[in-house]
């Protein structure tokens, strides 16, 4: 494989992978949370949560902006004999048609991604509209600073993968404080077989919301505010506060 021609489609794929796809810590509470009921996996990228949700009985659609993502979920379900319908679409004003569902969830502070209170709210308000009466809303946040605190002397380990003989290799390089935001600076490598080398930067901004502010907006939108759920730490992620509302 040669990395420098890869198209923008196929890239977009592989390092949503290598970055995202290895998580599994949260997994056991979106299963918990979903039962075998309607279920709306925002940012669902290439599958991580749907797939596994999917294969126990819920059945999923799959949200997320970037369609090339989604068109990668869709070969694997295909692999797998699952459907799992998807939408390509702004999670801030996505329409669903008919659809209701019991259980939306939102993993991997993908509410972190939508850039400030009030597009919060609009994501807010529209999946209330696509929830049944008495559906749950759960979404991860968490603070990316841990992972460069007092705490931890040494950056995170770089994610890796080869794929046909080229190793590539997502490495945080900083996270860096702002008023609203966090950013977080990767190095994206790539090393084929021949010794070729290409690199290049990507940044990442998340805002900086606590889980107790998002239950106090969504209680103010409606919601019934649930005790909050979390998900633990471990040696390559920093941990995760839920917050849970109820239509």
């Amino acid at each position: 494989m040669d990395a420098s021609t890869l198209t923008e489609d196929r890239k977009l794929v592989i390092w949503h992978d290598i970055e995202c796809g290895g998580y599994d810590v949260d997994l056991p509470l979106w299963r918990e949370l979903a039962g075998t009921g309607e279920v709306l996996d925002v940012g669902a990228g290439t599958g991580r949560v749907a797939l596994h949700l999917a294969a126990r009985g819920a059945r999923v659609t799959a949200l997320d902006l970037h369609a090339p993502l989604l068109d990668e979920l869709t070969v694997r379900a295909r692999e797998l004999d699952l459907r799992i319908p998807t939408l390509a679409a702004d999670a801030r004003s996505f329409d669903a048609g008919d659809a209701r569902f019991d259980t939306i969830l939102v993993p991997m502070q993908t509410l972190q991604l939508l850039g400030g209170a009030e597009n919060r709210a609009a994501f807010l308000r529209t999946a209330r509209a696509h929830l049944k009466p008495g559906g749950l809303l759960a979404a991860a946040l968490a603070d990316a600073l841990e992972a460069f605190d007092a705490e931890h002397t040494e950056p995170p380990l770089p994610d890796t993968r080869e794929i046909d003989g080229t190793l590539f290799c997502s490495r945080p390089m900083a996270v860096r404080e702002h008023e609203h935001t966090v950013s977080i600076e990767r190095l994206r490598e790539t090393i084929a077989r021949d010794g070729r080398r290409t690199a290049e930067g990507d940044v990442l901004h998340l805002d900086r919301v606590t889980a107790a502010e998002v239950t106090r907006e969504g209680a103010g939108l409606g919601y019934v505010a649930l005790p909050q759920r979390s998900i633990p730490a471990t040696d390559e992620y920093v941990g995760s506060s839920v917050a849970v509302l109820r239509a």
